[in-house]
C-alpha cells in the first residue's frame, strides 16, 4: 500500500517592480488549483487582483508550520503569497520540522510569479533617492548649482577607471555618475511650478521620467537607420547622419554651437577641430607668442590622426607621475 502524499507547499514570490496582477501563467494555475491560498500581509498589492480573479485568499498571521504540514498531508496543495522580504519565520519553522526527522514534509516549491525586466533596479534607485531627498538634512538642501562640481569629479573618476581597466571601479563609478543624474532629476521635481502651459519653457519642475523620455525621443530621432527607413551602413555614415539630424533639431548657425568651452582645453581644441573638419572648413590656426598656439596645433593634428589629445596627454602625465614616484623611491 502506497504511503499518502505529504502534499505540496508553493512559495509564490512577486516583484514590487512589476505591476500587481501581472503574474505568470504557472502562478495563476497554482493559485486556482490550490486547496488553500495564504498571505500574511493584509496590505499585499496582489490581494485585490487575486480576489478579482476569483482566488480566495486567507489573510492572517504567519501560519503554524506544524498545522500547515498536517493540512497538506494526504496530497493537498497550499500557496503562500509572500511579501518582498519573504516569510523567514515560516521557512525556518519548516526547516526545524524537517530536521527533526519525525514528520513527513510536503514538497516545497519556490514559484516566481513575476520576473523583473532589465532596468528594474532603476525603479529602486529612484525610490531610494526620493527618500534620501525627503529625509536627509544634507540632501534636502542641495541645489543644481551646489552639486555641479561633483558631476565633473565623478566623470573624471569614471575616465580613470576606464583607462586603468578596473572593472570593479568601472561599475562603481558608473553608479556614481548615474547618482548625479538621478539626484539632479529629483531636485528638478522641487522646481518652481510652471506659470504657463509649456512647463519646459517656463522652467517648471520635471522628473527623472521626463529626463528618460527626452533621451528616448532623441535617440529614436537620431537613429533613423534603426527606427526608420534611413540607410547608414558604416560608422562614418551613422556619425554624419547624427550630426545632420542634431543640427536640424538645434537650428544652429555655426558648427561651434553646442561645444562647451568650459571643458578641458585639449578636449575643447580637438572638438573644435573635429567640427571644422566635418564641415570641410579650412581655418588657419591662430599664431602668436607663448605655448598656446603650439599646443593648439598639436591638439588639432592629433585629432586629425584620430587620437584623443586629452587622453594622450593624460597617459603621458600618468607615466610622468610614476617616474616621479620612482625617483622618490616609492
Amino acid at each position: 500500500m502506497n504511503a499518502p502524499s505529504p502534499g505540496r507547499l508553493v512559495l509564490l514570490t512577486t516583484s514590487h517592480r512589476v505591476a500587481p496582477g501581472q503574474l505568470s501563467w504557472p502562478a495563476w494555475q497554482a493559485l486556482h488549483q490550490a486547496d488553500r491560498v495564504l498571505c500574511a500581509d493584509p496590505a499585499h498589492p496582489q490581494l485585490p487582483y487575486l480576489r478579482e480573479a476569483g482566488v480566495e485568499v486567507e489573510v492572517a498571521a504567519t501560519p503554524d508550520a506544524a498545522d500547515l504540514v498536517d493540512f497538506l498531508a494526504g496530497g493537498r496543495t497550499a500557496v503562500l503569497v509572500q511579501s518582498g522580504e519573504g516569510d523567514r519565520r515560516l521557512t525556518d519553522a519548516l526547516s526545524r520540522l524537517a530536521g527533526s526527522g519525525r514528520v513527513a514534509m510536503p514538497d516545497l516549491e519556490l514559484l516566481p510569479g513575476a520576473y523583473d525586466l532589465p532596468g528594474a533596479r532603476l525603479i529602486d534607485l529612484v525610490q531610494v533617492m526620493d527618500r534620501i531627498r525627503e529625509e536627509c538634512p544634507w540632501s534636502a538642501r542641495q541645489t543644481h548649482e551646489g552639486l555641479a562640481k561633483y558631476v565633473m569629479e565623478e566623470a573624471f573618476e569614471l575616465i580613470e577607471a576606464i583607462e586603468e581597466g578596473d572593472r570593479d571601479a568601472l561599475r562603481e563609478e558608473l553608479g556614481d555618475v548615474l547618482l548625479q543624474v538621478v539626484f539632479h532629476a529629483r531636485i528638478a521635481e522641487d522646481g518652481a511650478p510652471a506659470t504657463g502651459d509649456d512647463e519646459e519653457e517656463d522652467g517648471g519642475p520635471f522628473s527623472v521620467d521626463d529626463v528618460a523620455a527626452t533621451l528616448i525621443d532623441k535617440l529614436v530621432r537620431r537613429h533613423p537607420h534603426v527606427f526608420g527607413d534611413a540607410v547608414a551602413e558604416t560608422p562614418g555614415e551613422v556619425r554624419a547622419q547624427w550630426l545632420r539630424v542634431k543640427g536640424e533639431e538645434k537650428e544652429r548657425t555655426s558648427v561651434t554651437d553646442g561645444v562647451p568651452v568650459a571643458q578641458p582645453a585639449l578636449a575643447l581644441a580637438a572638438k573644435l577641430a573635429s567640427r571644422a573638419r566635418g564641415a570641410e572648413l579650412r581655418v588657419p590656426l591662430p599664431e602668436g607668442p607663448g605655448p598656446g598656439p603650439a599646443l593648439l596645433a598639436l591638439a588639432v593634428e592629433a585629432e586629425r590622426q584620430g587620437t584623443d589629445p586629452e587622453a594622450a596627454l593624460r597617459e603621458s602625465a600618468r607615466r610622468y607621475r610614476e617616474a616621479i614616484r620612482a625617483a622618490e623611491g616609492h
